[in-house]
């Protein structure tokens, strides 16, 4: 028989793909064998089992590149997402950088300004009222049962309390009436709101946060001393605290009468017309629009509007050069008072915003006495600087005219007891614990005034005895 010889050698050959020369290694089983042999293959299907072969090897190498090209792209598509995510993250870090510094600026800015001494500019509506965005920190304060009766009274000694005390009997007052669980307000929210509050108050000598703090309680103690929860509305009760809690929020410590002559930006965007509370208003809205701080978020939004109308009319109520006209309108309803009347209840309660905010005379001498003071400075304040811009100065508020005794006389007997004799008509219960101290109180500085008086008569003469 013939005889027959192998080849197993592998076998290189270098393909060029895409530019990068790749080397394949095939093993080729190619037999030389003699025509003649049984299992002799035709050349033709040699080549052919040898190009398929070939074409295998190829085929890996191809599939190869594939994967490669596919792996990459993944990568690069993976690297854009690392990159693009750290981009915002170092935007979210400018975005808070910014936000801190603009914060910071309008903190700044309090009371700046030359021409209007209000803390904050609305002519820019993107500038809101910034309040603590943290969890309420301020400590809980356990009420004893005797502060908590001492809260409903008229008496109640304001100057004992810290801030963060003053609050908690906010806090406490709300839910006592009622009105957290009325208006199903988030506590936490209330505690923001209140911090939100305090913080918008400036360290004015008497429009102050403690200023606040006292017409807020006055307000909870009359809700109790008149009964007004058996005559008048939950929602009613929330108007009344809420009006008085916000009633001077931002005052600037200088009145309308100046707003008016300097043509402050108040003055300006009112008309003249109660600028400071009209602004007030404004900066008690503010801090609700925002959801942190609204306590009255769950409340039907047609509920709220008449809530939101109502608190602005008991606000507007309290500028005095109102008293006359508001008091007139209380006085035709008195004596024929009809709680079912619309009219005659929103009539109410803005007489009564107006007694707690000018109630400072009900209260013991030692606790009325100091506020005297810090309004008398806040009107020095004032009339110096009318003085210093050639304005009107007002002869109650001038240092060189005005003593505690002519400041208090006048007041407590042409506005604070007319007013407060007329509500006792409708609630005789307060002649004990409001009008007679009203009563009292005039009897006082018309006793100071009349030794002033003496003192005025004597020293001109002392002077004269005085050895030349």
């Amino acid at each position: 028989m013939g005889s027959s010889s192998s080849s197993y050698a592998p076998k290189t050959i270098y393909l060029d793909v895409d530019g990068k020369v790749q080397k394949v290694g095939l093993i080729l089983n190619i037999y030389i064998i003699n025509i003649t042999d049984t299992f002799s293959i035709e050349k033709e299907d040699m080549f052919q089992n040898v190009l398929s072969q070939v074409a295998e090897q190829f085929s890996r190498a191809f599939r190869i590149n594939e994967l490669k090209t596919e792996v990459t792209n993944r990568i690069a598509m993976l690297e854009k997402r690392v990159e693009l995510e750290g981009l915002k993250v170092v935007e979210i870090e400018k975005c808070k950088n910014e936000l801190k510094k603009l914060r910071d600026e309008m903190t700044s800015r309090g009371g700046g300004r030359v021409n209007c001494p209000c803390k904050y500019n609305f002519s820019d509506d993107g500038k809101k009222v910034t309040p603590r965005r943290d969890v309420p920190s301020y400590p809980k304060y356990t009420l004893s049962q005797e502060t908590i009766e001492a809260l409903k009274k008229p008496t109640f000694d304001v100057w004992h309390w810290e801030h963060n005390e003053m609050l908690s009997c906010l806090e406490y007052m709300y839910h006592d009436l009622g009105l957290v669980k009325e208006f199903n307000m988030n506590p936490i929210t209330l505690k923001r709101w209140l911090l939100a509050v305090q913080e918008n108050y400036r360290n004015n000598p008497f429009h102050n946060f403690r200023h606040c703090f006292c017409v807020s309680q006055m307000m909870y103690g009359m809700i109790h001393l008149c009964n007004l929860q058996e005559k008048l509305t939950l929602t009613d009760m929330g108007i009344l605290m809420t009006a008085a809690v916000c009633h001077d929020l931002d005052h600037p410590g200088y009145n309308n009468t100046y707003q008016i002559n300097a043509r402050t930006e108040l003055a300006v965007r009112y008309n003249d017309i109660s600028p400071l509370e009209n602004h007030h208003c404004a900066v008690a809205f503010q801090i609700l629009s925002l959801p942190e701080c609204n306590i009255f978020a769950n409340v039907d939004p047609e509920a709220f509007k008449q809530i939101r109308k109502a608190i602005i009319a008991l606000i507007l109520a309290t500028d005095m050069a109102r008293h006359g006209e508001i008091l007139e309108s209380f006085k035709q309803k008195v004596d024929n008072f009809d709680f079912t009347n619309e009219e005659h209840v929103t009539c109410l309660k803005m007489v009564l915003i107006k007694c707690c905010d000018i109630s400072n005379e009900v209260r013991p001498t030692e606790v009325a006495e100091p506020w005297v003071d810090c309004l008398l400075e806040e009107y020095f304040m004032q009339s110096d600087r009318e003085k210093s811009e050639g304005l009107p100065v007002a002869p109650f508020m001038d240092r060189d005219k005005v003593t505690k005794p002519t400041a208090q006389i006048g007041f407590i007997k042409f506005v604070l007891i007319p007013m407060f004799e007329t509500v006792m008509k409708l609630f005789p219960q307060i002649e004990e614990l409001m009008v007679q101290p009203l009563r009292d109180s005039r009897d006082h500085y018309e006793e100071l005034k009349q030794i002033d008086d003496a003192m005025t008569e004597v020293k001109p003469i002392l002077l004269l005895s005085l050895p030349k």
